[in-house]
């Protein structure tokens, strides 16, 4: 990505940012964050060095409270902002022109990932239909040529005559009832012609 600072700009920034508030270094980098939309969220490690060198120079002053450090501008510092102010003004039409910039880049990322993922769901879509096809195929080959148990329709009628068994078997429980004793010799006839026929069905 191009560089959102150019030499020197970042430094003067904030300090412009200091003479408005006093501010934690995460606030700084958070108003840093605001300026740009959201498109550039500058690190730790590029803020706090520059905060440290802004003190050596006597621009701006740290106060540790607790386990944050809140940075204040001085009155060195507030010279060199009314000093630097024309230049501070151009550096805003920078900020400017690199927000649009970097909305630009990441326009274009944003099109070329969904350009991608078109892409990618058109293959996986293409993919899935070929495997589907596939399946399909072989199940049809697997139907037609795997071994043949008997013949279905013969099978349909032989279960349809079961049916009617059992229809007739209930009807005449309801119509006759039956005694208890006679439950036991009925389960043994039935499990006699389970039997009798598995072993015709082989």
């Amino acid at each position: 990505m191009t560089p959102v600072f150019g030499h020197g700009q970042l430094r003067l920034y904030l300090l412009s940012l200091l003479d408005e508030a006093p501010r934690h270094g995460y606030e700084l980098i958070r108003a840093l964050e605001d300026r740009f939309n959201g498109m550039y969220t500058p690190s730790a490690g590029t803020i706090y060095p520059r905060l440290a060198r802004l003190e050596e120079e006597g621009l701006v002053e740290r106060e540790d409270s607790g386990r944050k450090a809140v940075y204040r501008i001085t009155e060195a510092g507030r010279a060199e902002v009314r000093a630097r102010a024309e230049e501070l003004r151009d550096l805003d039409d920078d900020l400017t022109a690199s927000v649009q910039r970097l909305a630009s880049q990441v326009r274009e990322q944003v099109r070329a990932a969904s350009q991608d993922l078109r892409g990618e769901l058109a293959a996986a879509a293409r993919a899935a239909k070929a495997a589907s096809r596939t399946a399909t195929s072989q199940a049809g080959q697997h139907w037609d040529a795997g071994p043949q148990r008997g013949d279905i329709g013969a099978a349909r009628r032989a279960e349809a005559m079961l049916e009617r068994f059992r229809q007739a078997v209930v009807r005449e429980l309801h119509a006759r009832g039956i005694a208890e004793p006679r439950v036991a010799e009925l389960e043994h006839l039935l499990r006699e012609a389970e039997a009798r026929v598995r072993s015709l069905l082989g």
